[in-house]
């Protein structure tokens, strides 16, 4: 494992500070033997180390040196411990910190009072030649352990506020990471759901224009020898709603792109208000259409276009499917809070549909969106039925 800068930096800071005090304690009034000089240096470089790997072990280790240090050392462990109750700070948490400090405390308060008794007893202690003059040098461990102790309470200090830094550096990251995850997945979503909705517009506007288009232009066909009057007024019809939808998906494809204000939708714009003539296209087309609404809405309503929708996609299917079609009703009742939309026909049992598309499923997506409820299914004794309930209340 590759040693961490701040590895690098403590050990180097050890090692100069080991043999700058190593050399002054052979030199001073405490007689220090080098063999303990060099234990404690080796403990120490093992102990930064496997400081990284084993970080409980290492902080043990720190823990036990610094009263061995001040008893036959030198006392440059007392770095060591400098240096882990940083990295305490840094890396643990708060608690865990200041469970750290308090057993270094107590260590150093222990290396302090080791201190006094070696350096007032000397000989007793070490079992060498007295060379302190106690008179001279009237050394108190209360103010060793007091300086012990603020000096580990400042490494704490510290330690705690770049780990708090960090871990808020780090939240924040981890914050904003989340936050382009979370965007770029709301925009894949808005990018599905803008397609199904174009896709379903257009589905919607196409399949109804097309339907109504081959059924005049099959009528129209139908009475060319017999009636060629009728037959050119038919074929002014397939023109005239082929240009509709011209303009309808001109419309559609300008909303998309963004550009709203270069065409005037106004006029083309499925409402509520539109039905009638809805109503009218498919009676055009070939569909015996009765029309009943009780009720109504405001103009504006964005509801307006759901209803249309469901009932041009409705007539639609009738066009495409039904058989010998005798009656077909469009029924809208309007309340105060809900909207039903009723479109059954009368007509010969429909034949087995291969491919269902997506009328139904277009349904029921908009219904979804006003918690809407859609039943769907042949009537008895033939024909088919749509019957869909909206829920209009102000939300």
């Amino acid at each position: 494992m590759t040693p961490r800068r701040s590895d690098l930096v403590v050990l180097g800071s050890y090692s100069a500070v080991s043999l700058a005090l190593g050399y002054l304690s052979l030199e001073s009034s405490l007689t220090t033997p080098a063999w303990a000089l060099v234990a404690l240096f080796v403990a120490g470089i093992a102990t930064i180390l496997v400081s990284r790997r084993h970080p409980l072990v290492a902080f043990i280790a720190v823990v036990v040196l610094l009263p061995l240090s001040f008893a036959g050392g030198s006392g440059a462990e007392a770095v060591l411990t400098v240096a882990m109750l940083h990295r305490c700070g840094v890396d643990l948490r708060p608690r865990q910190a200041w469970t750290a400090f308090a057993t270094t405390a107590v260590s150093g308060t222990l290396a302090a009072l080791v201190l006094a008794i070696r350096v007032r007893l000397g000989p007793p202690l070490l079992g060498l030649a007295p060379r302190v003059d106690l008179d001279a040098w009237p050394l108190d461990w209360l103010g060793i352990a007091t300086v012990v102790v603020a000096v580990s309470l400042m490494s704490t200090l510290v330690g705690l506020n770049v780990g708090h830094r960090r871990r808020e550096l780090r939240a924040l990251v981890e914050r904003a990471e989340q936050m382009r995850r979370e965007r770029d997945q709301e925009a894949h979503i808005a990018a599905v759901l803008e397609r199904e909705r174009i896709a379903r517009e257009m589905h919607d506007v196409i399949a109804h224009s097309l339907a109504v288009m081959v059924a005049v232009a099959d009528g129209a066909q139908a009475s060319t020898a017999a009636r060629p009057e009728e037959s050119r007024r038919a074929i002014g019809r397939v023109a005239e709603t082929g240009r509709r939808t011209l303009v309808e998906m001109r419309r559609l494809l300008t909303t998309v792109r963004g550009e709203g204000d270069s065409v005037d939708r106004r006029p083309m714009q499925a409402t509520m208000e539109r039905i009638p003539s809805l109503v009218e296209e498919s009676r055009i087309a070939g569909l015996p259409v009765r029309f009943e609404q009780t009720g109504g809405i405001d103009a504006d309503a964005v509801v307006g276009l759901t209803v249309y929708r469901i009932v041009q996609e409705a007539l639609t299917n009738v066009l495409r499917h039904a058989r010998d079609v005798q009656d077909v009703l469009v029924r809208i009742r309007i309340a105060d809070d809900e909207l039903s939309i009723l479109v059954e026909d009368t007509s010969a049992p429909a034949l087995p549909i291969v491919d269902p598309g997506r009328g139904l499923v277009g349904i029921r997506e908009r219904a979804a969106f006003y918690d809407g409820h859609v039943e769907a299914g042949l009537r008895p004794g033939g024909g088919w039925r749509v019957f869909v309930r909206l829920q209009t209340e102000k939300r």
